[in-house]
């Protein structure tokens, strides 16, 4: 019998791997990027996601933000220098709405500063003070609260990320409200503006009235909501009247023009003429356009400006005046459209000045009704209306000026340009490259990227002021590049004093920011030192691949890959690698808005890292996975297989050192070499699998042939391992212990970038070095030609399974020894099952052992008989 290795514990256990192995990371360095004497094809670089810093990270970052791990240490393992950073989101409005709450305050531009400054509340009880009873404070006290959450917020994001063995270079780090981010998104600005794909333009806007600010088109979402058709009558100067339906009567007074398809004959006539709308007493005309829909209430419709886009759309072509009344706070403004003269028009619209979109809809209906206006009584509906993805109310739309990046939305060339990066692209999978062509063949308008918000980056330019004091939007100050980062808002631009703000003949600073994906679009550029570390960025840049959820194609995937053919021409990554959703047992997709997000803390604590990350590996890029906190039942799974893996790996050390070395000529036992082949096309097909993307194949077919080796090949040699049969010699059971060594060797590498903790410890035991850097395994190394047979592992299973079953159905203990038994089956079965006699006899405490050839008998399995004395 050989002795336990010192090392080794008698109870190898899951607990504390986390923190000793974190520790032993850290300090070693293991995942740090070296780029010493690196050239572009020894690095492997990813566009790591950076979460949003506002919060609290749930289950599905842990899921997603495995499978890029697994990645990155199979290609650490491969021999490349993984270039792994992480980011911070910190800017946008996810964490000013967090600093709201937490701190119970609000931003009000108009205040000054004060250095003193304490918050009112600190903690959860800031949320429930009412947006209305929240402290207005200056926009600087504002901005330095949300830096202070946000860096508390990425420590306890950083600590979870450790905890879960994310294999992240720490040194390699950035915010994207840093001093850093902010300098090359402003720099990258600037170029859009000189190259002139960014522009300023007064233009119909959606508008979200909580958030006061501009948003895209990505950042829109449909929602049901209840709305009701009025059928209103339009005067024509003949006395009679044109029915038309709408949902927006609210915005009578903003109408100009009515439209009706140019093919639908009973509107024909009218094409050309005017019609005087009810109540305000204003002349329109009715024109013909395409996108109106004749089966549609009564088949004309009013154009307002603005109710919807498509009433943007005519607008625009069909070159109509403006007559804008909803206000950026969501109320009738209070000055009437030039165009209502008449004295009951302006008296109409002064019951309607200052109300919010819900009462002045009540009014004009109510007017409506007693001028006979109104026809019969409004025809409830549900119909979806667009929302900003994190507002409360529906968007409207008013005209403001806002800054624009094109997009190809209205340049056919740029838009087949991103079709081609696109496909020049790997989609990992290939269906989500659909998802992504549909969105660019769908924009409807160039990118709006000005936001008036506070935490953010600012857009870095100042307009000159005339002699009036009002602002030249015709002539922007861009700020030098010596400048940035830059805020307009207290920064002087070049060739002015700080005296000349807001001083006629002086100057005035932009106050809005950036969207949040203007700096987000460039994670690349922020992660690989663009302009600040050229050495870094041409060793990274294009990025070898881009993980990230399904949702944010639209986003994130599409604004990176504008932002990189603006600037280089080129894709920014070789590869998209898209997750799916983790949804809950009702197979609802978790989001905080359901309410049925699950924070991962307490997951990893209770069953252990390696035993979630074993879940979420399980699962294949682009699929949903079901996760059910109550009975996880594959964090259980995962659980078991982490423990397996240390007590396979001390039972195989418990066979000691294999006398005259492990050379794998040593391995001569047929049932060994079986193995051992079988094991070489596992890391064949698990490193294939791994190359494409594919973790959960690899994970497949590695654990499959895992447990085999564990339940059936373990227990058939470790007889003739231990060598304490007589008739066991010295060649034998070197075969055994040489093999299952190199096998444990192979296998731990196989699982370690899935499980790294186990992997790590059990791989200590025995070997030097880390297990993370250590070489990926090759078939080769397990010294077995491929001719070998590695169908008698198989056959030498069957026949154990069938030796336990019979034991079973006699109700025989697995110890009970067997005087004769005797296994049948095909010759050529039989033939192979041979050289593995000694084992099955050993294993079975079988005396004497028979084999009988039995080919007609057509039999699939092979049978046993067991006569028992």
């Amino acid at each position: 019998m050989s002795t336990m290795p010192a090392n080794i514990p008698d109870k190898p256990a899951l607990e504390g791997l986390e923190t000793k192995w974190g520790d032993t990371w850290e300090a070693e360095g293991v995942y740090r990027f070296d780029r010493d004497g690196a050239t572009r094809a020894d690095v492997y670089s990813v566009d790591t996601p950076p979460p949003t810093a506002s919060g609290s990270l749930h289950i599905g970052h842990v899921f997603s933000y495995t499978h890029t791990d697994i990645v990155s240490r199979f290609k650490r393992m491969r021999g490349k220098r993984v270039f792994y950073p992480m980011g911070w989101d910190d800017n946008g409005l996810p964490t000013e709405r967090r600093v709201q709450n937490y701190y119970g305050v609000r931003c009000d531009p108009s205040l000054p500063y004060d250095p003193d400054f304490t918050p009112p509340h600190s903690g959860g009880e800031g949320k429930s003070v009412r947006a209305a009873d929240q402290q207005p404070i200056s926009r600087r006290n504002f901005i330095e609260l949300c830096e202070e959450l946000t860096l508390e917020d990425e420590k306890a994001f950083e600590t979870l990320w450790r905890h879960l063995g994310l294999s992240v270079d720490w040194t390699q780090t950035y915010r994207t409200i840093g001093d850093d981010a902010r300098a090359a998104s402003q720099l990258a600005f600037l170029r859009n503006i000189e190259r002139g794909e960014a522009y300023q333009a007064l233009a119909p806007t959606l508008w979200d009235v909580t958030f006061r600010t501009a948003v895209a088109q990505a950042e829109l979402e449909d929602r049901e909501q209840p709305s009701a058709y009025h059928r209103i009558a339009f005067h024509r100067p003949d006395g009679e009247d044109v029915l038309i339906e709408t949902t927006r009567p609210e915005l009578l007074p903003a109408c100009v023009a009515l439209v009706a398809h140019p093919d639908d004959e009973r509107y024909q006539p009218l094409f050309g003429s005017t019609v005087t709308t009810p109540l305000f007493g204003v002349e329109v005309p009715v024109l013909a356009h395409p996108l109106a829909q004749p089966d549609k209430g009564s088949g004309i419709a009013m154009i307002c400006t603005f109710g919807d886009v498509t009433d943007v759309v005519w607008w625009r072509e069909l070159k109509l005046p403006n007559r804008t009344i909803m206000g950026q706070d969501g109320r009738i403004v209070s000055t009437p459209p030039e165009a209502i003269t008449t004295e009951g028009g302006l008296a109409a619209y002064d019951e309607l000045a200052g109300k919010t979109v819900f009462s002045a809809k009540k009014a004009v209906v109510e007017m409506l009704a007693d001028s006979g206006e109104l026809i019969g009584d409004p025809k409830p509906i549900q119909h979806p209306v667009k929302f900003f993805e994190k507002g409360d109310k529906p968007l409207e739309i008013v005209s403001t000026r806002q800054w624009y990046v094109r997009n190809g939305a209205n340049d056919e060339t740029l838009r087949a340009k991103l079709i081609e990066l696109g496909r020049g692209m790997r989609f990992h999978p290939e269906f989500m490259r659909v998802r992504y062509e549909n969105w660019v063949e769908g924009l409807t308008g160039d990118w709006l990227i000005s936001r008036q918000r506070f935490f953010g980056v600012p857009i870095p330019v100042w307009y000159p002021l005339d002699v009036d004091g009002n602002p030249d939007h015709d002539r922007v100050i861009t700020a030098e590049r010596s400048q940035l980062p830059v805020d307009p808002s207290t920064d002087v631009p070049e060739g002015y004093t700080a005296e000349q703000r807001g001083v006629p003949g002086g100057f005035v600073g932009e106050h809005d920011v950036m969207d949040t994906w203007m700096t987000s679009s460039l994670t690349p550029q922020l992660a690989g030192g663009w302009e600040r570390d050229p050495e870094l960025f041409d060793l990274v840049f294009p990025f070898d691949t881009r993980p990230q959820g399904q949702d944010i194609i639209r986003t994130w995937l599409f604004s990176t890959l504008l932002r990189s053919e603006l600037e280089f021409g080129v894709a920014p990554w070789a590869n998209a690698t898209i997750s799916g959703f983790i949804v809950d047992p009702d197979r609802k997709k978790m989001s905080k808005s359901k309410g049925n997000v699950v924070t991962p803390a307490d997951v990893l604590e209770k069953h252990g890292s390696d035993a979630v990350r074993y879940w979420a590996a399980s699962s294949r890029l682009g699929t949903d996975a079901a996760f059910d906190p109550q009975n996880p039942t594959q964090i259980k799974i995962g659980r078991r297989l982490a423990i397996k893996v240390l007590n396979a790996t001390k039972l195989v050390l418990g066979f000691g050192e294999p006398d005259g070395g492990d050379d794998a000529s040593a391995v001569t036992n047929p049932l060994d070499r079986a193995m051992l082949r079988r094991l070489a096309t596992v890391v064949d097909e698990a490193t294939g699998a791994l190359e494409a993307f594919n973790h959960a194949r690899a994970l497949e077919v590695t654990e499959s042939f895992f447990w085999t080796f564990c339940d059936d090949y373990l227990e058939l040699v470790k007889e003739r391992a231990y060598g304490e049969d007589a008739d066991t010699d010295g060649e034998g059971r070197r075969s055994a212990v040489v093999a299952m060594r190199r096998a444990v060797r192979v296998l731990l590498r196989l699982f370690a970038p899935v499980i790294p903790f186990a992997t790590a410890e059990a791989w200590s035991w025995s070997e030097s070095g880390s297990i993370h850097t250590a070489p990926w395994p090759l078939a080769a190394e397990l010294g077995v030609p491929e001719s070998t047979d590695a169908g008698l592992l198989d056959l030498a299973s069957r026949a154990l399974t069938s030796i336990r079953g019979a034991k079973t159905a006699a109700k025989a203990s697995q110890k009970t020894p067997v005087e004769r038994a005797t296994i049948a089956g095909p010759a050529t079965e039989i033939e192979a099952l041979r050289g593995a006699a000694d084992d099955l006899r050993a294993v079975g405490r079988i005396a004497e052992l028979t084999f009988v050839e039995a080919d007609d008998l057509e039999v699939r399995d092979i049978v046993l008989t067991v006569a028992q004395d």
